[in-house]
């Protein structure tokens, strides 16, 4: 494992100080594919503190998730950029699918020496992936956290019409020439209206840092086929498909204006799952890692301490 400089905060309003001398930056290489991932170590340990392993969410790397970690200063927070975002190389010859990726839990959690108390989180995608992983391996991580859970098919409903626009939009910027194709996919108005839709709170300057962390960071991905495969994962899976075979703690935690992950979709999955929570953040959509990461963290932390390791 090879240790890099712990990064800076690009927004130090929107993060407190202590989290940089929490942070350390390494990589690992997985069958070939270097990951980076970072650690934020608990400033102080206690009999409550556990270890969170962190998946993002599609289109996005660890940066999404850093007022959700800094919030959680008595945890240590593990957050991996998945193969094929952020700062981590795409899965070298196997496809971008949930199956994939969960497979690269194992393969991290492995090379960490992560053992079954440890808790999974999943944020959006991250919940899809989170949630396959934990069904498909009972033993291997306890609790589950699932932050704006994709809890119904993104191509059925009255969002479908809007989704299949959006598997249209990342095959033609596949199929297009590398440079045209990259432009489209990296063009700042498209991201800025993206960023405008989910952003829901009227405070202007953080509607101003959300645009700024979007910009900054949705573009960062590894290449348009990674980038086309791991879409076509995100809208062909969803939580609800596993829901049953969760049989550990889960705790879901929703926007009541997610228009994403919708709120009548997250009674439906709370109704499936075995052993469920839901909790439910007023005024925010889809951004409750960006918008109101302290409620968050206090259902986290009151979810924790009722599922003691």
């Amino acid at each position: 494992m090879d240790t890099v400089n712990p990064e800076t905060s690009p927004a130090p309003k929107y993060l407190s100080p202590g989290l940089a001398a929490r942070t350390s930056a390494s990589t690992v290489i997985l069958d070939g594919v270097t990951v980076a991932f970072w650690t934020y170590q608990p400033l102080e340990e206690t009999p409550d503190t556990r270890t969170i392993l962190v998946v993002h969410g599609f289109r996005g790397d660890h940066h999404g998730l850093l007022r959700v970690a800094d919030q959680l200063p008595d945890m240590r927070i593990i957050m991996p950029d998945l193969p094929g975002f952020g700062s981590s190389d795409a899965f070298v010859q196997d496809a971008h699918s949930v199956e994939r990726y969960g497979q690269f839990i194992t393969d991290f959690m492995a090379s960490q020496g992560l053992g079954p108390d440890t808790v999974l989180l999943g944020h959006s995608f991250g919940s899809i992936v989170a949630s396959h992983f934990a069904a498909n391996n009972p033993d291997a991580v306890k609790p589950l956290i699932l932050v704006n859970p994709i809890a119904a098919p993104a191509l059925e409903g009255p969002k479908g019409v809007m989704t299949r626009l959006a598997v249209l939009y990342y095959r033609l910027a596949a199929r297009l020439p590398r440079k045209p194709g990259l432009a489209l996919l990296r063009n700042p108005l498209i991201v800025r209206v993206m960023s405008e839709t989910m952003a829901k709170t009227r405070d202007m300057e953080l509607r101003a840092f959300i645009h700024g962390q979007h910009h900054a960071y949705f573009s960062s991905f590894a290449d348009r086929d990674s980038l086309l495969e791991s879409f076509t994962a995100s809208v062909s899976n969803h939580v609800a498909e596993v829901a049953e075979r969760l049989e550990l703690p889960v705790l879901l935690i929703a926007g009541e204006k997610d228009e994403i992950a919708t709120l009548p979709n997250q009674h439906r999955l709370l109704a499936l799952l075995p052993d469920g929570q839901l909790k439910v953040i007023p005024g925010v959509g889809h951004l409750i890692h960006y918008e109101t990461p302290e409620p968050a963290a206090r259902y986290i932390r009151s979810f924790l301490k009722d599922h003691p390791a």
